[in-house]
């Protein structure tokens, strides 16, 4: 189990995070979400050990992740940042690479196992064909996508993911939508996505964690946060529930009058 204690995190007495409690068990997805400045990045960040609460702790299997290695943290839980930018030409297969560093020894190099892991990984984000282009010269959906592939290559029971669809198209956004179901259902891997799209959360989502300027307006499953008084406090937009053809419910929007 991956868990936030009544987590909180503060800069010069201004809470960013406050008094969050949320556990994300292996094979759930759990959506993170929040009008921009809730604090679901740095919720993400505190969840994967990027950053030292204030107060409370994040716990791998009931022991504080403060306890582990960074390197014994990194095999647990891959995180896969908003910013993809790149400074130096790594290759896209270079960058995957990557997410096996932390299951090589000190001085060991990467395997021909490890090179497995990363060819399977990228095919799976479709990002083989452009493995050997240097990941300045890829788009940002591109860049995003080879981010993904690092993770899945770390192997890694958890993953903490900040916005991974912000850079795709349509076709990219179904395909890693169809892949963390695959990912969570399939494999019993936990993740923690940060998302804006309510919709989207309804539908993949088995939880939903809604932020509030850092503290917490709902937690449990999407039909039971994501009614329209709550999304009208925390979005100040008007909802409305709509009926599809298939039974199911999409939330259409408009501005508060």
């Amino acid at each position: 189990m991956w868990e936030l204690k009544h987590i909180a995190y503060r800069i010069e007495g201004r809470a960013l995070v406050e008094g969050v409690d949320l556990a994300i068990a292996p094979g759930k997805l759990v959506g993170a979400l929040g009008p921009n400045g809730a604090g679901k990045s740095t919720l993400l960040r505190l969840a994967a050990g990027l950053l030292d609460p204030s107060e409370g702790e994040a716990r791998l299997d009931g022991r504080p992740l403060r306890e582990y290695t960074r390197r014994e943290a990194a095999r647990r839980i891959a995180f896969v940042p908003q910013d993809t930018h790149v400074e130096f030409p790594f290759t896209a297969f270079e960058i995957a690479l990557m997410g096996r560093n932390p299951r090589l020894g000190r001085f060991q190099w990467p395997g021909p196992a490890d090179r497995e892991a990363v060819r399977r990984a990228m095919e799976r984000t479709e990002t083989i064909e452009f493995a050997e282009r240097p990941a300045t010269t890829l788009s940002g959906g591109e860049r995003q996508r080879v981010f993904l592939a690092r993770a899945l290559a770390s192997e890694s029971e958890f993953i903490a993911l900040d916005e991974p669809t912000a850079n795709l198209d349509v076709q990219h956004v179904l395909q890693f939508l169809s892949l963390a179901r695959d990912l969570t259902l399939r494999e019993g891997r936990g993740i923690l996505m940060a998302m804006h799209d309510l919709n989207v959360a309804q539908e993949y989502c088995d939880q939903v964690l809604l932020l509030d300027r850092g503290r917490v307006a709902g937690v449990g499953a999407p039909g039971e946060v994501l009614t329209p008084d709550r999304i009208r406090r925390v979005f100040r937009v008007d909802v409305e529930p709509l009926t599809r053809g298939d039974g199911g419910t999409v939330l259409a929007f408009r501005q508060t009058e």
